[in-house]
This record gives C-alpha cells, sequence and structure tokens, in this order.
C-alpha cells in the first residue's frame, strides 16, 4: 500500500514518553505503554500545532471576525492535508466524525436502499455492527480463501448496492489483509468497498486511488491525535442523496416552510460546530507521519515488533493468537494468551509489579477473538485477582486475551521489561 518512499530523518516524539508511574511497592519507574492499538499518546508536533491553533479558536464558515477567518482556514486545510495523507482522489469527500465508529455509521447511515453488506466476522465491532442487512464471513483460514469467499458472497448477492466491508490491519492480531485484492473482487462484481483503517495508517502509509477505495474510516485517537476526531473519505454520490447524518446548524442552506440540506457532504453530514482543535490536531498528526519518512518508521517498528515476538516465543507459557501464521506480515500488535492465567489477571500483574500497560479482553472483536481461542467457553466472566497476587487460575480453556501493541515511544527496554516479566508470570504456573 506505499505510494513512495520519504527521506527518513529522526523519529517524531510523544508527549509524556518518559512519564513515571507508581509500582505496588512503592517505586516510580518509567512507563512501559504497550496499549498503542486502543488510545495512542499525542505526539509533540500535534501538542504543538493544538497550542498554536488555541489563540485563534474560533467559529467555522460563518464568522466574519479575523478568529473565524483563522479557524476556518485550518479547519479546511486540515481536510486537504487528511485528503493527501491517505491519497485520496482531488475531489473525494473527507467528513470530519468524531472517531471510526462514527465514520462507519455515517456510511452505514448512508447506503441506498436494500444495500447488501459483505463483512468478514473478524471485524472490529465499528466495522461489524452498524449495517442494517449483511451478510457475515466466518474467518477465513488463508488471505486466498478471504478473496475467494468475499467473491462468492458478492457474486450471491441480490441484484441491487453492494459493499464490501474489510479491515485493512486486524486489531487483534496485527495481520494485513489482502485490500488490493478484494477491491479488484469488489470492483469486478461491480460493488464498493470500505475499509477500516484505523489500526493501519499509524503503521503504513495508504493510496485510496492506487488501491481503487470508495472509503476509507479511520480514527484520530490511534493516529497520537487523541484529540476525538476520525474520518469517513471517499465517493461523494452516496453520502450527497442521504438525508443529513445529523439535522442542524451548518448543514443547511435555508430553513423555513421547507428545509434545503447542503449538497455538498462535508456540510451535509457536519452539523453543529465541528471539533476544529482536533481536525487540527489530527492533519498535524498526518503531516508528521509523512514528514519521518515511512521507510524509517516502518523499519524501526519491524525491528521491535520481531524483539518482541522472538522474546514471547522462548516463554512456554505465552501463546500467540494469529489466523493467517506467524509469518504473515502485520504492524506491530500482539495477543496472546498465559498458560494458567486469565488476561485481567496477567494485565494488572504487569501494571502493578512492572509498570506495563498492555489491553486486555476480546478487544471489541468478539467473534473474531472466540474464533481464535478456539470456540472455548468465554462467557462466564473472569475472575481478577488483586494485582500481583499469588495462586493460578483454572485449568480451563482461556476466556480472553492480552495484546501489546508499539508505537512511537516504545523502546528496546519496554520490551525487554515485558518478555522478563511474561517469564517471571508465567513461570508461576
Amino acid at each position: 500500500m506505499q505510494r513512495t518512499a520519504s527521506a527518513p530523518t529522526r523519529l517524531p516524539r510523544i508527549v509524556g514518553a518518559d512519564a513515571p508511574v507508581p509500582l505496588e511497592d512503592g517505586r516510580r519507574v518509567p512507563y512501559a505503554n504497550f496499549d498503542y492499538a486502543a488510545s495512542a499518546p499525542c505526539l509533540e508536533a500535534v501538542h504543538d500545532a493544538v497550542t498554536r491553533a488555541l489563540p485563534y479558536y474560533s467559529s467555522v464558515h460563518r464568522g466574519a471576525g479575523y478568529a473565524s477567518q483563522v479557524t476556518t482556514a485550518a479547519y479546511e486545510r486540515a481536510r486537504e492535508t487528511v485528503r493527501v495523507f491517505i491519497g485520496a482522489w482531488e475531489r473525494a469527500s473527507v467528513v470530519f466524525t468524531r472517531n471510526t465508529t462514527d465514520a462507519m455509521n455515517l456510511l452505514a447511515h448512508a447506503l441506498p436502499p436494500r444495500t447488501t453488506v459483505v463483512v468478514f466476522e473478524t471485524e472490529h465491532h465499528a466495522t461489524l455492527l452498524p449495517w442494517r442487512r449483511a451478510v457475515r464471513l466466518p474467518a477465513p483460514a488463508t488471505p486466498v480463501e478471504a478473496v475467494a469467499a468475499a467473491d462468492r458472497a458478492l457474486a450471491a448477492a441480490p441484484q441491487g448496492p453492494r459493499l464490501l466491508v474489510v479491515t485493512a490491519a486486524s486489531n487483534v492480531t496485527g495481520e494485513l489483509w489482502p485490500v488490493a485484492e478484494l477491491a479488484e473482487v469488489a470492483r469486478r462484481r461491480g460493488a464498493r468497498i470500505a475499509v477500516d483503517a484505523a489500526q493501519f495508517v499509524p503503521h503504513r502509509p495508504l493510496d485510496m486511488t492506487a488501491l481503487g477505495l470508495d472509503y476509507v474510516a479511520f480514527s484520530g485517537h490511534k493516529l497520537y491525535a487523541p484529540f476525538g476526531a476520525g474520518v469517513l473519505a471517499g465517493r461523494s454520490d452516496w453520502l450527497r442523496a442521504a438525508e443529513p447524518y445529523l439535522r442542524g446548524g451548518g448543514a443547511t442552506v435555508s430553513v423555513g416552510e421547507r428545509t434545503r440540506w447542503a449538497a455538498d457532504p462535508q456540510q451535509r453530514h457536519e452539523a453543529g460546530t465541528p471539533n476544529v482543535l482536533g481536525a487540527v490536531a489530527l492533519a498535524a498528526a498526518c503531516e508528521t507521519l509523512a514528514a519521518a519518512g515511512w521507510d524509517a518508521l516502518v523499519a524501526e517498528e519491524e525491528r521491535l515488533l520481531a524483539r518482541l515476538r522472538r522474546g514471547l516465543a522462548r516463554v512456554p507459557a505465552v501463546r500467540e493468537l494469529s489466523l493467517w501464521g506467524e509469518r504473515h506480515p502485520r504492524v506491530g500488535i500482539v495477543s496472546f494468551t498465559v498458560d494458567g492465567w486469565n488476561a485481567r489477571d496477567v494485565a494488572l500483574r504487569l501494571s502493578g509489579e512492572y509498570g506495563i500497560g498492555v489491553r486486555d479482553g476480546k478487544f471489541c472483536a468478539h467473534p473474531f477473538v472466540r474464533h481464535l481461542l478456539a470456540d472455548r467457553p468465554d462467557d462466564r466472566p473472569d475472575t481478577p485477582r488483586a494485582a500481583g497476587g499469588g495462586g493460578c487460575a483454572d485449568a480451563a480453556a482461556p476466556a480472553s486475551a492480552v495484546r501489546a501493541s508499539l508505537g512511537l515511544g516504545t523502546t528496546d527496554e519496554h520490551v525487554d521489561r515485558l518478555v522478563n516479566a511474561l517469564s517471571a508470570i508465567g513461570a508461576v504456573c
């Protein structure tokens, strides 16, 4: 999905990279954050961009004052920056939303009547749940099977609009999906394709035009811009024809006996005062990552990911989750179980004893995690012990997993600390 390699510079820095956190024994250690896939910390460049924008923060689009003019220009410039960042065509719509979930619900709202949606059960709930008329496909055994299954489902779908919805990178395993091949299948079957890029764009460059994608959704809070902005970008016709997602100021041309709604989807579906600072932050993150050079960013992440996975492979109690095998390409996300431990206890102990932050649970992808855990019982709640408590869980199959996700603030010391901690935890049982 890479367009062109840009010249590398020093890696961008995050705010609070060395922030200390307390341990149960009273010590304080630098935080080892392995929860980037949930919400990434703020880039220093994003912080600076928001700070520069605050003195002129004002209303957008309808204010005549200088501050309103400055803010409006910044907001619309952010829209263009995002468009370029994801390689969308010049006339593509870029609608600012709250996050990926909001963006996918906006797209679901805009679908023409009787649209058939084809989606895999491996998706995040944001991409799995919004659709009114969906064909859910089971987890494919291989990438080739994913393409074949999508082809069969689109061919069998009733006449009318059809939409294939797929992730670019799994939020559970980090594995990359064959988006280019799936887009080709959609085109061949006269369907459109929408891609959840929330876990992809923080790690890899994306080119919507080259891939032939119709829609892309992603979140700022996973892209080092934690200010509550997201994006739905893509074709304008369905969005232009749909009723406004929200009804209110900014979405209208005139209001009287009859309300006339704005034809431009970027106005039509952004009613109310928008999250200007969120858009500014998101644009700053896009500019910062692009300027850093994707070759450098990807190389460093792959080095750290390989170090982590090699370390985990040496811990007998740790079992990594994967859909397509350990050699399949992925971004910096690893989910795993620890023999004899439920996931919450592992996460609590990592935090309380080692200053490590991970995510535990089913990661808003319940059907997929159930599949990866081989359909073992998972509806009984885990019973967590106090962090650092002794003893092991019952020998029952795991109900959930632990996820470690990497980002720009991850260091070799963080990786080694996590591996050593899991070695100690796993040795207890």
